[in-house]
């Protein structure tokens, strides 16, 4: 009887076949991990910013709620541009969305006889949803 010493080429390659299969499964983790941690990012920041423009709007909330709504702004409408309290309020807004978020908008909707206050903040999340996925975070509050 011959003695056996080592092991033989078919079982290394075997075994390097089942770690490499385990380290790709590790690897698909983690990246789903990053691009779960980064649409939980931009949620975070879509909920904080829809929390500065309220706090703003409290802060002058008497011209916040005047019949003429100065605070009203689509999301798909352009920053206001004017002297305003409320105008800088919200283009400072929007230009702090648009830096921070991808593809970041917001609009803001006041009923002034409710003062019922709704904030949209919009983003493009395709990098979590592996396409085109335009996420949107609706605060509704009362002045």
């Amino acid at each position: 009887m011959r003695k056996q010493n080592g092991f033989s080429m078919l079982e290394v390659l075997v075994t390097m076949m089942i770690v490499s299969f385990g380290l790709l499964g590790i690897a698909g983790i983690i990246a789903n991990g990053l691009k779960a941690n980064s649409s939980s990012y931009a949620r975070s920041q879509a909920s904080w910013f829809a929390n500065d423009i309220i706090d703003s709007m409290r802060a002058n909330r008497v011209t916040a709620e005047l019949p003429a709504k100065p605070y009203d702004l689509l999301p798909t409408a352009s920053a206001p541009s004017g002297t305003t309290v409320a105008s800088t309020d919200l283009s400072n807004w929007r230009a702090a969305l648009a830096s921070a978020l991808p593809s970041g908008t917001g609009g803001v909707a006041v009923d002034t006889t409710t003062k019922k206050v709704t904030v949209i903040v919009q983003w493009d999340d395709s990098r979590a949803a592996g396409g085109v996925s335009t996420q949107q975070f609706t605060v509704e509050t009362r002045l």
